[in-house]
């Protein structure tokens, strides 16, 4: 009998992401939106993760300076980036972090 090898989760993901670009824009939203609910910073990162290499590290790299392993490191569970370079990512990936005022009236 054959020994049966399974992807991860994240290789899965990735490869959605790649044949569903449009798909992109609304899973930020959601982990960016979960990310507010829970403060899961490695779930948040390894997400970024994701899409950073549906995008491509490299070009990534390339348009903030950082090198590949920084972006991955910065982007891993583990990561805890600086928040101008999660800013410098983001805006490599076609976006700008924006302050989004809370309908709760919860603040500080």
């Amino acid at each position: 009998m054959a020994k049966r090898t399974y992807r991860q989760f994240r290789d899965v993901e990735e490869e959605y992401f790649r044949n569903h670009p449009e798909e992109i824009d609304p899973y930020l939203d959601e982990i960016f939106d979960a990310y507010a609910e829970d403060h899961d910073s490695a779930s948040l990162l390894a997400s970024l993760r994701v899409i950073a290499k549906v995008k491509g590290i490299s070009n990534i790299a390339e348009e903030t300076g950082l090198t590949r392993q920084g972006i991955q490191h910065a982007l891993s569970s583990k990561g805890n980036p600086r928040f101008d370079n999660v800013n410098s990512i983001m805006n490599a990936l076609g976006y700008r972090l924006v302050p989004e005022k809370l309908d709760n009236g919860q603040h500080i």
